[in-house]
């Protein structure tokens, strides 16, 4: 049986394989808020809850292949007890990333899900060390689910287009 191979004896073009360069990192924006030394320490017994919030943004740069990714990280600790913030911590972290082969329609999950995956063990880090530094416990974030957040994001989109009022005029 005869292979099909151009008549020249060039290899056929490989598909481009999805590439992800880290270009830079950094902290856009910082805060630690002690609620407990402002206020001073909680009367009684204190049961910390801890939440956190997360929110994504990505923008183009300059060229068509490098891109800005922002994460948000928002915990709060609360005590059980009296709901009373012991503390507040923010964190905007933000990476640059050159990106390579990833096809127009697959680009969108990619930011909003492996660039930000990429950055979490710096952020995970930095909000140990600022909790930590704060005076409290260090608080060790448990892994983001990106995957999941991007779908709730979608979700929410879908009905909030869903929910918008049609604008109807009458001729």
């Amino acid at each position: 049986m005869a292979e099909d191979t151009p008549q020249n004896g060039a290899q056929p073009a490989a598909a481009a394989q999805p590439r992800m360069q880290i270009m830079a990192q950094f902290i856009r924006d910082l805060s630690f808020e002690n609620a407990v030394a402002q206020k001073g320490a909680p009367q009684g017994e204190v049961q910390p809850e801890i939440t956190v919030q997360v929110s994504l943004d990505a923008r183009k740069r300059g060229s068509d292949t490098q891109f800005e990714v922002i994460t948000k990280y928002r915990v709060t600790s609360t005590n059980k007890g009296d709901g009373a913030t012991l503390f507040l911590a923010e964190l905007d972290y933000g990476g640059v990333f050159q990106i390579d082969g990833v096809p127009q329609d697959q680009l969108h999950p990619f930011l909003m899900i492996e660039c930000p995956r990429m950055l979490f063990p710096y952020v995970r880090r930095i909000i140990s060390d600022m909790t930590r530094d704060g005076g409290f416990p260090a608080f060790n974030m448990d892994p983001v689910d990106f995957v999941a957040l991007y779908r709730q994001e979608l979700a929410r989109r879908a009905q909030t287009t869903q929910a918008a009022p049609t604008d109807q005029r009458l001729s």
